[in-house]
């Protein structure tokens, strides 16, 4: 289960004076503005400040990469010189190997976890506090996985709804079968250019990320040509990036379906505190072919929803 974003996260946002800024990409998002010169916020101290903070309190931050190095390698050196070296680490980055390591699953099974090195996820949570407004702008709302203040909890409340409100029937559970070793580098640069970000320098860095060397438990080293490593705290991020499109696509085949009657235009009431009603909408379509149906996902686990 996902943890909400706590009262700690949001206290070190406030603390960094990094808040206002968040709030304001999210609004650019929202307006759909380009986003050509991000690697400036990504690099500025208060950034960097927060990506350390928001690093220390996660306990991966004690778990060691190929590098041998955890949190306590650095948490002892002096603020000025560690925030120097993460600019001059960004300024020409070269991430070091991604440590591979299987994690035993309920099925006995194993997943593949890379863990990255400590410094390459300081730089990759900088990334990510200025991303996320950005791409949160552009999610859709039936995505619950790896988002801040949703949960699983939230998703199953979601599923419920539906079978309840809607009276919906059959549930079609979709998991997608090595997701994270089979991203497109390519197909998801490109996506991230579609949401705005734009930025050649960040893209240029990310694309590194995504090419880092693994060391395998036997020592073996691959360079690898897609994936993207679970266990990168950017990871989530890219994975939803990806999938956006998926969420977006499946809307469209019913939720954002356009009526063709005057009677079924979507009514504004969120001045009436109802939100937007689709109730006409949605019985125009019902008498058509179409199938109703909805998706709800976390992460790379989908349950799109439908009628009889």
């Amino acid at each position: 289960m996902d943890k909400l974003k706590t009262n700690k996260t949001l206290r070190h946002m406030e603390y960094c004076d990094m808040t206002e800024k968040f709030d304001e990409l999210y609004a650019q998002s929202m307006d759909n503005h380009v986003f050509t010169d991000l690697m400036c916020l990504v690099s500025e101290t208060n950034n960097i400040k927060l990506a350390f903070r928001n690093i220390k309190k996660n306990r991966g931050s004690h778990t060691a990469g190929a590098d041998k190095k955890t949190i306590k390698h650095i948490e002892n050196m002096e603020e000025k010189e560690f925030i120097s070296r993460i600019k001059m680490k960004l300024s020409s980055y070269t991430p070091k190997a991604v440590r591979r390591v299987e994690i035993p699953k309920p099925n006995g099974k194993t997943r593949p976890l890379g863990i990255p090195s400590i410094w390459d996820r300081l730089i990759q949570q900088c990334i990510l506090q200025v991303l996320e407004p950005i791409c949160e702008a552009k999610f859709h709302n039936n995505s619950y996985g790896f988002r801040p203040n949703r949960s699983t909890h939230h998703a199953i409340a979601k599923c419920y709804r539906l079978m309840n409100i809607s009276k919906l029937q059959f549930v079609v559970d979709i998991d997608i079968k090595g997701f994270f070793d089979n991203v497109n580098h390519s197909k998801l640069i490109k996506q991230m250019w579609t949401l705005g970000i734009r930025d050649k320098w960040l893209l240029g860095v990310i694309r590194a990320m995504l090419r880092a060397p693994i060391v395998l438990p036997d020592r073996t080293v691959i360079h690898p040509k897609k994936g993207t490593p679970q266990g990168g705290v950017l990871s989530p991020l890219l994975s939803n990036i990806v999938l956006n499109e998926l969420d977006w696509w499946i809307v469209s085949q019913w939720e954002d379906m356009p009526g063709k009657s005057k009677s079924a235009k979507v009514l504004d009431r969120t001045a009436e505190g109802k939100g937007i009603d689709k109730g006409n909408k949605y019985k125009e379509l019902r008498k058509s072919k179409l199938k109703e149906i909805y998706i709800v996902r976390y992460a790379d686990d989908c349950a799109p929803r439908k009628c009889a």
